[in-house]
């Protein structure tokens, strides 16, 4: 689903930053991908899915730690 229309971002662009470039924060996120920083009506959307990203990335981490343990 798109989050930002001003600049394209979907909440797929958000989870595969969270993943591959290790995004945490708001300001990552707008600065990597311009969200929030034009119209701002996107702000609630991108932090929610940001959130989300940042438990799933958690939970395969520590299921990741398990498997390998």
């Amino acid at each position: 689903m798109y989050v930002c229309l001003c600049h394209s971002v979907t909440d797929t662009d958000i989870r595969r930053l969270v993943r591959t470039e290790g995004v945490c924060s708001m300001r990552e996120l707008s600065r990597q991908l311009g969200v929030a920083t034009q119209c701002g009506k996107c702000g609630r959307c991108a932090r929610e899915v940001l959130g989300e990203a940042l438990h799933e990335a958690r939970s395969e981490a520590g299921c990741a730690a398990l498997a390998a343990a």
